[in-house]
């Protein structure tokens, strides 16, 4: 059934045509992904259907007594609201039902019997009301949602002193709670930590009204949306899947116009070529007949629908790092760091008094190691980049960055020492080149014209965060150091800087929650949990997978000696030390430097041999001892081949990968797609081996 519609609906900004008679319709149940590039016009259509905003032209049709929410502006719940209260608040109709109840209650044991009879009467229906409504669940609904984000520990605290990032959480769970039957989200997995994200695509999955989500994380509308409303020159193309199936399909639809584009301009070319040919023929001959059929003929040209160059790939920010020398082989050395921050602390100091992060945390980087960090919001991970890269002192503990390591530091919220620089100063203050040259600069990072006048306080977050890259770009650094980097950056964007990272050769330390970039570019994933820091060797989901496996190890509640061992023998494949004390491996000194692509290779492989059996900084001992058993062995062997396996398949979809970039023949497209098929079947495979191994 319907829910709502669009019918040619147009908006101006500014003078500018955002929506061009745009059209699309949401029916029940549908889950909705709208992505486009960054000033397309998403957001507006969220607020259009959430009617914040009225179309100058064209028509909003709603189904009658249905509801729409759009988290959008935090509003304000005033100075003495709770979190707790703000999220209770999407149950103001029930808790008004259960204050009448309760009055209801009083009024039975009244001695009038005419009252308690009344009383009865209208208790009976509320009573009903109420249940069907879900007020006996209001409790356990809340703890849920609550749970799932992680903000559970804020509910007690006063809405007013929350951070953005954790008002915004609050926001989103208020959202969740009120249950609306169209649910809008713009860009939701922002402020959400991974566990968050999981929790909530888990969430959305089951929901029981209709979803159209703008964002850019794609892993996250892979595993949300069954639809794609691709946004584009103020129209939209409906995709009838998920992200993976509208990114394979669009490509498809482009090459089939493309090549019915360049058909018709053939025919084009020969049509105009018959004419003028037709024309002298008349000319010469002096031949009426010839004239006509010319005549004719142009207009059978000038009918024909023209059909637009069909653009293969749009222009993206132009990003290259440069690395005039190398650091040394140690670029991070942590040991037995401990950080705390109490009311004295600045910005650290609220209402929630002295907070330590971790106690006795030991980290090591080496050369060429592309290294993330991941963890809940709150655990840390920014303050460890803020120790790297500014210098904040520990309060226990040892922080050493190699002397001849050049850091390149992108902070999460891309602050500029002053707001009211433009944004040719601010690159400029920061890249020593002329005006000209800057301006020529910043246009490879889509700032044209008039725009590079503009001041940096009214930038967008996407805008700060190609500005700071192009300040990034054109200095000498041998070690990248990235806080968010993907944030507020559209997919194409994001594709690029990915494409740029796997070319630096230098050494990246990465936080961020984008699980395509960790899965893509990260082979080593230090997870910080509980004041502790460990290292697995494998992208996010595979230091993931070990993770959980060594968890459900330790509680052994649940699983066989057998199991038990199963589950040890992966952690310790998993958790070896390194030469300093340091979980893992990384790449071994005295040897030829590689290229960028093949650093990384030597990394994983590096990380994957057998170590020597030293103490972890944990206290674990790692690696296999003298008295082990031939099981054991047998064991050990055969989840290092399948990891080699693994990698060897990953490494043949990444090059399929881009190779099906560069190509422009549509059979041979489809014979790597095919490929590419059978590549991820093995690669599933091979996955199901390991985890029953």
């Amino acid at each position: 059934m319907l829910l709502c519609a669009m019918d040619k609906v147009t908006k101006i900004w500014n003078g500018t045509t955002v929506l061009q008679e745009l059209s699309l319709e949401i029916r029940e149940r549908e889950r909705i992904g709208i992505v486009g590039p960054n000033g397309c016009g998403k957001t507006t259509v969220l607020k259009l259907l959430a009617g914040e905003e009225s179309p100058d032209a064209g028509a909003i049709h709603r189904r009658k007594g249905s509801r729409t929410a759009l988290l959008a502006q935090i509003p304000d719940f005033g100075p003495e609201a709770t979190a707790g209260e703000v999220l209770q608040g999407a149950f103001a109709e029930l808790l008004d039902m259960q204050a009448r109840l309760a009055e209801l209650g009083v009024a039975m044991a009244s001695p009038d019997p005419a009252v308690v009879e009344k009383a009865l009467q209208e208790y009976g229906a509320l009573e009903d009301a109420f249940s069907a409504k879900g007020g006996y669940e209001m409790e356990a609904s809340l703890a849920r949602i609550a749970s799932g984000l992680g903000i559970e520990p804020l509910l007690h605290l006063p809405f007013s002193l929350l951070s953005g990032g954790e008002r915004t959480k609050v926001c989103l769970g208020r959202l969740l709670l009120l249950q609306p039957d169209l649910l809008l989200l713009d860009e939701p997995t922002n402020h959400l930590d991974l566990d968050a994200v999981e929790w909530l695509e888990d969430y959305l999955q089951e929901y029981c009204g209709s979803v159209a989500i703008v964002s850019h994380d794609r892993y996250f509308l892979d595993r949300t949306v069954t639809k794609i409303f691709d946004l584009e020159g103020g129209k939209a193309d409906v995709y009838h899947g998920n992200y993976s199936y509208f990114t394979e399909e669009k490509e498809r639809r482009l090459l089939a116009e493309f090549a019915a584009y360049q058909e018709q301009q053939k025919k084009i070319r020969k049509m105009e070529e018959a004419i003028k040919r037709l024309r002298t023929w008349a000319a010469q001959a002096d031949n009426p007949a010839l004239f006509k059929r010319a005549a004719a003929m142009q207009k059978a040209l000038d009918r024909l629908d023209k059909l637009e160059r069909p653009v293969l790939e749009r222009q993206k920010i132009g990003l290259a790092f440069r690395m005039s020398e190398r650091s040394g082989e140690d670029v991070v050395v942590m040991k037995d760091v401990s950080k705390s921050y109490g009311p004295s602390d600045g910005e650290h100091a609220d209402s929630r008094g002295a907070r330590t992060l971790y106690a006795g945390v030991s980290l090591q980087v080496r050369f060429g190691e592309a290294t993330a960090i991941v963890g809940k919001n709150g655990s840390g991970k920014s303050t460890l980049l803020r120790m790297i890269a500014e210098g904040v002192r520990p309060d226990s503990g040892t922080v050493h960055v190699g002397v001849s390591a050049k850091l390149g530091y992108l902070s999460q919220h891309h602050e500029f020492p002053d707001e009211e620089m433009t944004v040719v100063d601010a690159f400029r203050d920061a890249v020593m080149v002329e005006e000209g040259k800057a301006r020529h600069l910043l246009a490879k990072f889509l700032f044209y014209g008039a725009s590079v006048f503009r001041k940096v306080k009214s930038l967008s977050g996407g805008e700060r965060m190609r500005l700071r890259l192009a300040q990034l770009m054109h200095q000498d650094i041998n070690v990248l150091v990235l806080d968010e980097p993907t944030n507020h950056l559209d997919i194409d964007a994001r594709e690029a800087l990915e494409d740029t990272l796997a070319e630096f050769p230098g050494t990246i330390i990465c936080v961020s929650h984008d699980r395509y970039l960790l899965n893509k570019l990260f082979p080593v994933t230090f997870w910080l949990e509980d004041g502790k820091l460990t290292r697995w060797e494998g992208h996010y989901d595979e230091a993931k997978r070990k993770r959980e496996a060594i968890r459900k190890g330790s509680a052994g509640a649940g699983l066989s000696a057998s199991g038990r061992a199963a589950a040890e023998e992966v952690g310790r494949a998993s958790a070896k030390p390194g030469p300093s004390g340091s979980e893992g491996v990384g790449p071994q000194s005295g040897k030829p430097e590689p290229t960028a692509s093949g650093r990384r290779a030597a990394t994983r492989e590096a990380s994957q041999a057998p170590a020597k059996s030293e103490q972890a900084p944990t206290g674990r001992t790692s690696g296999r001892g003298k008295n082990s058993s031939p099981d054991e062995d047998r064991a050990k062997r055969r989840l290092a081949k399948l990891e080699a396996e693994i990698e060897a398949v990953e490494r043949q979809l990444a090059e399929l990968d881009d190779a099906m970039m560069r190509e422009a023949d549509a059979k041979r497209l489809e014979a790597m797609y095919g490929e590419k098929v059978r590549l991820e079947a093995e690669r599933e495979r091979l996955y199901e081996q390991l985890e029953m191994l």
